[in-house]
């Protein structure tokens, strides 16, 4: 047993009891998150060379471990629940993970409201609504959320549905809504689509046939043949998709097929989910940090984020291997379904064709994935070596970062930079800039401020860095703190290989002077982008440089100008909302700053303040004062 020495006494300090642990690297970065039935001895297994041997990834995390910090847990199972939390959370590089760290789309259904419509979602929450996903691809979630539409009219409008209107809108003239607007249909009959529109997401067709041609039968033979024709085309369409649709087992209940194909170290899950016997649907995802990974680890980690955030568990999962934290897992997913759940390896017949089949679609996803993955980057890298080469730069810019000022007359000044990587948006790492201390429209002033900040925060994560760490401790989920107490943002500590000004000459020359300032001149080229002629300005250059039309450079800085202005103007709309809320309630009686600072954050804009019942607002302020705000708006 080899423990380095600067973790000896955190190794030594480890409780015999369930719980997570995570490993930090030297720049306080949390690299990989862990559970154990015994923290001490599973800590302490990492440091065995022979574990290194026979896998090489623990060997690299163990050399990257600088800081160890654990959560002690009652029971493996409450261990399992921290645990996929901390990964959702960090994102540790060393664990499996699914690859995007963004949220998936779901299909909500607002059973919530009397007149449910369908929404795509990337979060769910506890308000009563349906949920169905979660989706890989958001493309797809909109063709299926249209398709719905199509054999279940639904709203898809904010309208106060009172059955009373003069007129619905064109979407009741397409056949895409049912017009409870104008009372077409009662509320009764409206709830019943929706009903049956999700039965439909749940596989339970024929259950849908039999309600649709029952209800067609009895509106024909109450001679309603207007209402017997609508029933009649939604049959005709649901039964147009069931066509589709594969009987693939003679099985009733329902089962989640899980298989996965690994080609140089790419890994993609492919889930086939069967509904009744018959493939609803399949969807597939791809993996980071599964190189070096073994097959249980692989579909452990997989298991334990897919059905974190899945909104349905069926009462059996197929695997195409058996998992040693099968019973374990088990548990877990029976208290997410409220009732018993099977993790199953089938050892012939149709179910291990089923796994056969996603094993198969998994391996023909990734390699269609590899090929576009490719070809894409071939073309992005092309665009970045034009680009470098039109304004000669030391290397490519690999990480551009766009700044851009929004203002109104010199009210509500927001700043926005907005980054891209390799040639394509890393939205994690746009950032806003409320400018303080600045009248009237002043873009240079404006400018030299989110420079400023923007730079000042990468100066103090390095000073940060250099730092020492501190020692590790108990305690519930570990946080790091950056020097302002706030949660550290790791993305200040990059520098961009380029930096655009949404600008012209003296928007750059403001830019030159902050870099100068922090010494970076020589180190981050910027350049500015005028709005006119798309003329580009270079410092030390008198000419300005005009980039090919129909170049792919031309096109790639337009479009990051053009994405930092529409990111900038979103965040200024919601300043100048709020800007015109705050003069509107100050004009109340009895709203002052405390009272108006709560309805801001609770109701947003005048129109959710309008849209709130007495009762609402009575939540947040007096009754006397909720009526002189409902009075006034």
């Amino acid at each position: 047993m080899s423990v380095p020495e600067h973790l000896e006494a955190t190794v030594r300090s480890l409780p015999a009891e369930p719980g997570c642990y995570l490993f930090y690297d030297a720049s306080g970065r949390v690299i990989y998150v862990g559970k154990a039935v015994n923290l001490r001895n599973r800590v302490r297994s990492y440091f065995n060379p022979a574990a290194w041997i026979a896998s090489p990834k623990t060997g690299r995390l163990v050399r990257d471990i600088a800081r160890i910090e654990f959560v002690v847990r009652a029971n493996e199972l409450e261990a399992l629940i921290q645990e996929a939390e901390l990964i959702k959370h960090y994102q540790p590089r060393y664990n499996v993970r699914l690859k995007d760290d963004k949220r998936y789309p779901y299909l909500k259904v607002t059973l919530q409201d009397d007149f449910p419509t369908v929404q795509v979602t990337r979060r769910m929450e506890r308000d009563g609504a349906r949920y169905f996903g979660p989706f890989s691809n958001t493309k797809a979630v909109y063709a299926t959320r249209d398709a719905l539409r199509r054999m279940f009219p639904f709203l898809d409008c904010d309208r106060v549905i009172t059955g009373h209107d003069r007129r619905a809108c064109m979407y009741y003239d397409i056949k895409l809504c049912s017009g409870p607007c104008i009372g077409a249909v009662n509320q009764a009959e409206y709830r019943a689509t929706i009903q049956r529109l999700c039965d439909f997401l749940e596989g339970k067709s024929d259950q849908v046939i039999t309600d649709l041609q029952s209800r067609m039968d009895r509106a024909a033979q109450n001679l309603q043949f207007e209402r017997a024709a609508w029933y009649r085309d939604q049959l005709k369409s649901v039964q147009h998709v069931i066509e589709k649709q594969r009987i693939v087992s003679s099985a009733t209940a329902d089962q989640d097929v899980i298989a996965f194909a690994r080609e140089d170290g790419d890994t993609c899950v492919e889930v086939l989910f069967i509904r009744g016997g018959k493939l609803l649907g399949q969807e597939y995802f791809v993996l980071d940090g599964a190189e070096g990974a073994d097959e249980k680890e692989v579909l452990n980690a997989f298991l334990k984020q897919f059905y974190g955030e899945a909104a349905y568990v069926p009462p059996e999962v197929l695997l195409p291997a058996q998992i040693d934290e099968a019973v374990i897992l088990e548990n877990w997913l029976k208290r997410k379904r409220g009732a018993n759940v099977q993790l199953r390896v089938p050892r012939g017949g149709a179910d291990a064709g089923l796994v056969e089949l996603a094993a198969q679609n998994a391996a023909v996803t990734l390699a269609s994935l590899k090929a576009q993955w490719e070809e894409d980057s071939h073309r992005q890298e092309e665009t970045l070596r034009e680009l470098q080469d039109a304004l000669g730069l030391p290397r490519l810019p690999n990480r551009i970062e766009c700044y851009d000022i929004s203002n109104t007359q010199g009210q509500a000044i927001v700043g926005s930079m907005v980054v891209f990587t390799h040639g394509v948006p890393r939205k994690a790492d746009y950032r806003r800039f409320n400018i303080r201390g600045i009248s009237g429209p002043n873009d240079f002033e404006s400018m030299r401020q989110v420079l400023t900040r923007r730079l000042q925060r990468w100066k103090d994560a390095q000073d940060e860095l250099q730092a020492d760490q501190p020692a590790s401790s108990n305690g519930d989920v570990p946080r790091r703190r950056a020097p302002d107490g706030k949660k550290e943002d790791v993305s200040w500590r990059v520098l961009p290989d380029l930096i655009i000004i949404d600008g012209g000459k003296g928007q750059l020359g403001v830019a030159v002077d902050v870099l100068k300032e922090f010494d970076l001149l020589h180190i981050v080229p910027v350049v500015s982008l005028a709005k006119q002629q798309e003329e580009i300005f270079i410092p030390g250059k008198a000419e300005s440089l005009l980039l090919p039309r129909q170049s792919q450079a031309f096109y790639l800085v337009q479009r990051i100008r053009d994405e930092a202005h529409r990111f900038g103007i979103t965040g200024h709309r919601r300043q100048r909302n709020k800007i015109g809320l705050s003069s509107r309630l100050d004009a109340i009686p009895g709203v002052g700053p405390v009272r108006r600072r709560k309805l801001l954050q609770a109701f947003g804009s005048i129109e959710g303040l309008r849209a709130a019942t007495l009762e609402q607002l009575a939540e947040h302020v007096p009754l006397k004062v909720a009526q002189l705000i409902k009075d006034a708006l």
